[in-house]
């Protein structure tokens, strides 16, 4: 028979019997010595010696369940707790005491994870409601790409019921290339539910700690189609009053001219009118055809072929062929743009083009220089002149307030800062009278 060597468990219940019984046993045993020593009458002896050991043997069970209770309802309390029940609350009869102390945490604790849930509660509800309600669809796909949460966007999309879609594949339901492809894609496909163009985003989560993918598919063609519409809108208005502005005095003098010809005898200075009018018709039609020219070539710019360049290199260009006005560069540090250097060079020829025009009104100075700003390089240029009464059409093709102006400089400056994933803006200064324009291009 094998024997094992591991000492024998006692619970903790058993070590304090036995640390309270050993506590007594010193006074207990000298106490009974004394007393069966000294001669007494055996009944005396019996009766006092089972008192001695009763009361020893009392006073140990007692301690058990002095410090055992306690520690009975903490685990119950904890247990309550763990099982979520934030009702229970421990009380103690002397709160100031060390176990009146644990009690008022246990019960702290239990407070605030009862609110702690509540708010999760109330986050949960608010964000499946959002979910059900958003008119965007949504997809979440476990790691074996099979789909386990749908919103109601997401049901009419597919036109099916949650329990016909939950647990397929994104392969069945015709997501795979949701799946697949880059995370923010613009995709035209057919679903059951409709057809169009759709801004799909795709990005990962965890749920429990599994990983989840989720997919946000929403319907862009009715906010394509509303953009499209007013930019249509703008442009017939744009092109009815730049066409009726050159076809009017055409129709005009061509009548003129008919009647005219049509006249027996002709008059003597016929061939005078004759070539007055046509000179006219000439000039309006040659006015047209420029601006139709500038027009294809707002809605024909190719795409930026990108190339480092210094940006001190590209702002020297763009000075030099400003001669109106003497224009002060403040040089930033040494700065390497990607980017076209045609295009760039043009946006910064027209905004000192237009800065220059503003200046020789007043008679001020035209600046530029560049800086990094964040993860942006940032180019400005400031004019000392009159500064603008209204920023509502200053990117609104062909509309121009300068005499001669084509309407399509700003237009087509801001076309190329976006082409190069940037921005371009313009403001009233505040340090002083004047505009600043700022082109911001990724650094």
């Amino acid at each position: 028979m094998t024997r094992s060597n591991k000492p024998a468990h006692i619970s903790h219940e058993g070590r304090v019997v036995l640390l309270a019984f050993l506590a007594g046993l010193p006074g207990s045993a000298t106490a009974l010595y004394l007393l069966w020593s000294s001669g007494y009458p055996l009944r005396y002896e019996l009766t006092f010696t089972t008192l001695v050991v009763s009361a020893w043997l009392g006073f140990a069970f007692a301690v058990r369940e002095r410090v055992v209770f306690p520690l009975q309802t903490l685990s119950n309390l904890l247990g309550a707790l763990r099982e979520g029940d934030y009702s229970v609350r421990g009380r103690s009869p002397k709160p100031d005491d060390a176990l009146g102390e644990v009690m008022r945490e246990v019960n702290t604790l239990g407070s605030t994870l009862r609110e702690q849930r509540l708010g999760a509660m109330e986050a949960t509800t608010l964000l499946r409601t959002v979910m059900r309600e958003i008119d965007v669809a949504i997809f979440a796909f476990d790691e074996h790409q099979r789909l386990r949460l749908v919103n109601r966007a997401a049901e009419r999309l597919l036109a099916a019921q949650p329990e016909k879609l939950l647990g397929q594949t994104a392969q069945e339901i015709g997501l795979e290339a949701c799946l697949d492809g880059p995370e923010q894609s613009t995709l035209q496909a057919s679903f059951p539910g409709g057809a169009g163009r759709f801004g799909v985003r795709r990005t990962g989560i965890r749920e429990r700690g599994l990983p989840l993918h989720l997919i946000v598919i929403s319907d862009l063609t009715r906010a394509l189609s509303e953009q499209e519409l007013q930019a249509w809108q703008r442009l017939v208005r744009v092109l009815g009053h730049e066409l009726n502005n050159s076809l009017t005095p055409i129709k005009s003098i061509a009548g003129s001219l008919a009647s005219i010809v049509a006249r027996e005898p002709l008059p003597e200075d016929w061939r005078d009118d004759m070539r007055r009018g046509l000179t006219v018709i000439t000039s309006r039609s040659e006015s047209l055809s420029r601006f139709i020219g500038a027009y294809a070539r707002l809605a024909k710019l190719p795409r930026p072929q990108l190339q480092p360049l210094e940006m001190a290199a590209i702002v020297e260009r763009a000075v030099s062929f400003e001669t109106r006005v003497a224009v002060k560069v403040e040089a930033g540090p040494p700065l390497t743009v990607q980017g076209d250097p045609d295009q760039l060079e043009q946006v910064l020829i027209n905004l000192l083009r237009n800065a220059a025009d503003a200046s020789l009104t007043t008679g001020g100075g035209v600046e530029i220089g560049w800086r990094r700003d964040g993860a942006m390089l940032e180019t400005w240029v400031k004019d000392e002149g009159p500064g603008l009464s209204s920023t509502a059409n200053l990117f609104v093709p062909f509309f121009t307030t300068k005499p001669g102006g084509s309407g399509i400089g700003l237009v087509l400056s801001r076309q190329i800062a976006e082409g190069h994933g940037g921005a371009l803006t313009l403001e009233n200064r505040t340090d002083g009278p004047g505009c600043v324009a700022r082109m911001k291009l990724p650094g």
